[in-house]
């Protein structure tokens, strides 16, 4: 296992992280569960990445209950706040009652008196940035995270929280948590830059685009029984972002060049997004040990500048950012 600074901070984290969204504590059960965080940990994963919305918080009861045999110092733990985690109106955003609140939460149904990492979820424009920054600092303070970050924030949100922090005799922000894939790199053009000059580390998630980048989805044919785009439990992302011929046709085109070097779709997916030095850690989501120890080789993959600029063909650049 390689492991990798977050950004101009000290901690390290292992380059292949363990997710639980749509997995551990949801489709998967405890025993599978417990079987990927045995492999995870044994392979040299330290990094394991939930949020209290995954399963309603059922994700971070099974992870915790997952990790509970290994020593806390050897984990670096991530979760999340923001999405709605009951149906008052604090129960969601980013004010500082529903931060302190999910936060206690968190740690209790994973058992652990800190979490390494506590993030954003994602913006929101109802709570002032003064008062999120304030919340994290004060629950850094308190011993209860050690590093904050934010998850699908746009690059100016992103300058101007550190600002705010700067401001306020406050730490700044860590760690970002964007979507990056071949199929979305919308994060080079302008995040990964600045989080390059903000000294942030990057984790990233989604780095098969759901599924459609193993090419397991053919042009032409429905989605196969027993996928996930095929389960309606867990098929939104993919159907909206990704479900299209072009992109089905483009991922037989990735299977070929992945079978030219020998290696699986999903080793070749996951391995170039490490090939980007912004990149701390990819998020794996898998759903079984097979899976997971089939993404692990991909720390060993070493892409050649050929099959590079081949990729970059199939799934150039996009021209334009997103707006949000």
């Amino acid at each position: 296992m390689e492991y990798r600074c977050l950004g101009k901070w000290g901690v390290k984290v292992s380059c292949l992280g363990l997710g639980t969204y749509l997995t551990i504590g949801f489709t998967s059960d405890e025993r599978t569960s417990r079987a990927m965080v045995k492999t995870a940990y044994e392979n040299g994963v330290n990094y394991f990445d939930t949020a209290n919305v995954y399963a309603r918080g059922d994700a971070e009861r099974a992870l915790g209950k997952c990790l509970a045999d290994y020593a806390r110092s050897e984990l670096v733990i991530l979760s999340k706040v923001w999405a709605p985690m009951g149906d008052g109106p604090n129960d969601c955003g980013l004010s500082a009652k529903h931060i302190r609140e999910q936060c206690d939460a968190s740690l209790r149904r994973l058992g652990m008196d800190y979490v390494d990492i506590y993030m954003c979820h994602r913006p929101d424009a109802g709570a002032p940035l003064e008062e999120t920054v304030r919340a994290m600092e004060d629950l850094a303070r308190a011993g209860k995270i050690l590093y904050w970050g934010v998850s699908e924030w746009p690059a100016p949100l992103i300058v101007k929280a550190n600002a705010v922090a700067c401001d306020l005799g406050a730490r700044p922000i860590a760690v970002s948590q964007p979507r990056y894939s071949l199929l979305y790199r919308y994060p080079e053009e302008l995040l990964f830059p600045t989080t390059s000059d903000e000294g942030i580390g990057n984790v990233v998630f989604s780095p098969l685009a759901h599924g459609m980048l193993t090419g397991k989805y053919k042009p032409g044919q429905d989605a196969p029984a027993g996928t996930r785009a095929a389960d309606e439990r867990q098929n939104t992302v993919i159907k909206t972002m990704y479900w299209t011929e072009e992109y089905k046709v483009a991922a037989q085109r990735f299977v070929e060049i992945a079978d030219g070097l020998g290696v699986g779709a999903a080793e070749l997916a996951i391995a170039w997004c490490l090939t980007n030095h912004n990149v701390a850690s990819v998020i794996l989501g898998t759903s079984s040990v097979a899976q997971l120890e089939q993404n692990l080789k991909a720390v060993d993959l070493r892409i050649p500048a050929k099959v590079r600029h081949q990729l970059d063909e199939l799934f150039p650049r996009p021209a334009t950012v997103p707006q949000v």
